[in-house]
């Protein structure tokens, strides 16, 4: 069972490499329940019953599925985000290096660990913009084949890298894209012939490079699963699972997924964007609610913000907060700040533990050193253009921001059951001070 789900899980990371890829596959899911595609430019036709979806920039995705009796509705959210810590590719990607090798120029995308970028089989994906007459038309590229690396220098070289090394993304981290007999031009007539199309045709792109190694089920029991990017796509293909399994008659649903957590969501396709504002009221106005009808929605709604956590590390358990700290297959981890990080409280845990319990999958606390600075996520950044209840959730992992990241093999299935839960459930408002979860 939980190999099953992991194998499945590790295929869609595989099939995943950029944040298009990733809203692609999103779609292809839906489109198999039968999720109706809006479009953001186009009068939307919502009816209660109905399921539907929406994409902005291709690498963001929110999916609805709506209740039949939405007299009293609320939207239950869960929020994930596409993006991953890499490097893309710049507009003018060549470098001639003594007429005997060609790199390519890049530019580093998030806080990557760039130690693990080293020596390991690369790729690239993205998209490209081509023009088709008087279209510009979006098409989605993965060179599958090992095609650049990135080498370390030889030790003796560089004898202090073991004693802690600041590398330069300008100097150290270009991949290695081809020998004497690559010619200048050479990366863009790659680019063309892989969409088939001219280099003339190609009007834009937004590539980055990907690690090509296999994901892996290993330990001594098979307990544990090493990918790319499982921050944050584990979350985005556990919250879909569940979605696509969840339905409450009262409740909207609805499936969230970001780009550009990584460098702050503050682009047009982020959380911190208008999208879900947008979309939340789109739908509310087609379905012939008033204004007002939205906000009593809003105080209904509750939001799993869903992004990975640290697990205590075997090397430096002294790194995590001594009781406040979680262990991967040990359940879904909840976390809090007191400086406002996170989104949970005393209320949106309540709800969640609760969800956990009927779910009969275990619950996790994470909260960081108080000596110690963590990291943020998405759900503050969403609170700020829709707010409702929230409770910051995520996956136990080893190797964060890593291009080889490691979980636990349960986990995976522990966050599909409690998400499906999520969505089966209603949750409304009785007073300021009471909050009702039913099924």
């Amino acid at each position: 069972m939980y190999k099953e789900i992991s194998n499945e899980m590790l295929s869609f990371l595989q099939k995943s490499p950029s944040a298009f890829h990733a809203v692609d596959n999103i779609k292809n899911e839906l489109k198999k329940e039968n999720y109706e595609e809006l479009l953001e430019g186009q009068n939307w036709n919502i009816k209660p019953g109905g399921k539907y979806f929406v994409t902005r920039n291709n690498s963001s995705i929110i999916a609805l599925n709506l209740g039949k009796k939405l007299d009293h509705y609320g939207f239950n959210v869960v929020a994930s985000h596409t993006d991953y810590p890499t490097f893309k590719i710049k507009e003018n990607a060549e470098i001639e290096v003594k007429g005997k090798y060609t790199q390519l120029n890049t530019e580093g995308y998030g806080g990557m660990l760039c130690a693990t970028w080293f020596d390991r089989p690369l790729s690239i994906a993205g998209r490209v913009i081509v023009k088709e007459g008087n279209q510009f038309v979006t098409k989605l590229i993965n060179i599958d084949r090992d095609l650049v690396l990135i080498p370390n220098m030889a030790i003796h070289m560089n004898r202090a890298v073991n004693e802690g090394y600041a590398y330069n993304k300008q100097i150290d981290m270009l991949p290695l894209f081809g020998g004497q007999d690559c010619k200048p031009g050479d990366f863009n007539k790659l680019i063309a012939k892989e969409m088939n199309v001219s280099v003339d045709d190609i009007y834009g792109s937004d590539l980055y490079l990907y690690n090509r190694t296999a994901p892996s089920i290993w330990g001594a029991n098979e307990e544990f699963i090493s990918s790319q990017h499982l921050d944050d796509l584990q979350c985005g293909f556990t919250s879909l699972k569940g979605f696509l399994k969840g339905y409450n008659d009262e409740s909207i649903n609805v499936l969230a997924c970001f780009d550009n957590e990584e460098v702050g969501s503050g682009t047009k396709q982020g959380a911190g964007s208008t999208f879900l504002y947008d979309v939340l009221r789109r739908v509310n106005n087609a379905l012939g609610k008033t204004e007002e009808d939205y906000y009593c929605a809003l105080a209904s709604s509750f939001m799993l913000s869903a992004d990975n956590a640290h697990a205590v590390h075997p090397n430096h358990p002294g790194k995590t907060d001594v009781a406040n700290c979680v262990y991967m297959n040990e359940g879904i981890v909840v976390k809090s700040h007191a400086g406002q990080k996170y989104t949970s409280d005393a209320i949106s845990i309540a709800i969640f533990k609760d969800i956990c319990k009927r779910a009969g999958v275990p619950v996790q606390f994470f909260a960081n050193r108080s000596d110690e600075a963590g990291g943020s996520t998405l759900g503050n950044i969403a609170m700020a253009q829709v707010s409702m209840n929230s409770v910051d959730i995520g996956l136990p992992q080893l190797g964060m921001h890593s291009t080889y990241e490691t979980a636990g093999v349960k986990d995976t299935y522990y966050m599909i059951k409690a998400v499906e839960e999520f969505y089966n459930s209603h949750i409304s408002e009785i007073s300021h001070d009471v909050l009702k979860v039913s099924k």
